[in-house]
């Protein structure tokens, strides 16, 4: 059995409590474009982690690299998720090893009902929840099982997109931008169904440019600035620093 470093001597910011997910000296290319710089953090099990920063900053290409999407490609770094090094799996191997990704664009499968993608998210093992619970969870997708997919509102997307992840067995999930393009009473849908998985255990990496709104849903958050760690601390600080905000989200 592998057994996760201890990372935290590399961390921003000292841990309280052991890591759930590290994240340790990554650096990603996109071809030659140095696009992610050595970015270390700690996220802790059960807890919700806001990655911040501008456009451009180097969030969704850390999310990919912790994904092991192969772009961007990652030549130097460590992830580690409850002892097991991600680091040297493929993108497979780590959605097995329980990491959940949620893209920005939520990749619903065109031409399958909603139950039909939930189902496609199962084929393989580690199965996660069942449908029924999923639609315990998402009423308006019990509603709608029938309805293809991509035919559903950019909220109701959302929530399926999250739900097929939930359909596997997912120790983190990983959410690229949520709330892009939802009205806000749709994003309380969704903050409300978030609140509710962090209850159940479920650790959660949330990029979102509505910073305040991830800020206020999350525990701790992490800014990058030209794809390097700037901040590491509570998400309570980065709402009480205006200076911060200003400097490096435009808040």
């Amino acid at each position: 059995m592998n057994v996760k470093p201890d990372f935290s001597q590399h961390s921003n910011q000292a841990a309280t409590a052991p890591a759930f997910l590290s994240v340790w000296d990554l650096h990603a290319y996109y071809g030659e474009s140095y696009i992610v710089q050595g970015v270390s953090f700690n996220v802790h099990e059960g807890e919700i982690l806001a990655l911040l920063g501008r456009n451009g900053a180097g969030k969704t290409s850390t999310l990919r690299a912790i994904a092991r999407l192969g772009n961007p490609e990652l030549r130097h770094g460590e992830v580690w998720l409850d002892h097991q090094p991600l680091h040297s799996m493929s993108s497979h191997q780590a959605a097995q090893a329980g990491l959940g990704l949620v893209p920005e664009d939520r990749r619903i499968i065109p031409g399958l009902s909603v139950e039909e993608n939930l189902k496609l998210a199962q084929i393989a093992p580690p199965i996660g929840w069942s449908i029924d619970r999923v639609y315990e969870l998402f009423p308006r997708l019990g509603e709608r099982r029938t309805q293809e997919g991509v035919t559903l509102s950019g909220g109701e997307q959302q929530m399926l997109a999250i739900a097929r992840a939930l359909c596997r067995d997912i120790k983190v999930l990983l959410l690229d931008e949520p709330y892009e393009g939802l009205a806000p009473v749709i994003v309380d849908e969704i903050e409300k169904t978030l609140i509710k998985i962090k209850e159940l255990g479920i650790t959660t990496v949330i990029v979102e440019q509505n910073a305040v709104r991830a800020l206020e849903l999350s525990d701790r958050a992490v800014i990058l600035d030209t794809g390097s760690v700037v901040f590491d601390g509570t998400a309570a600080e980065v709402l009480e620093n205006a200076s911060l905000r200003a400097e490096y989200l435009a808040i």
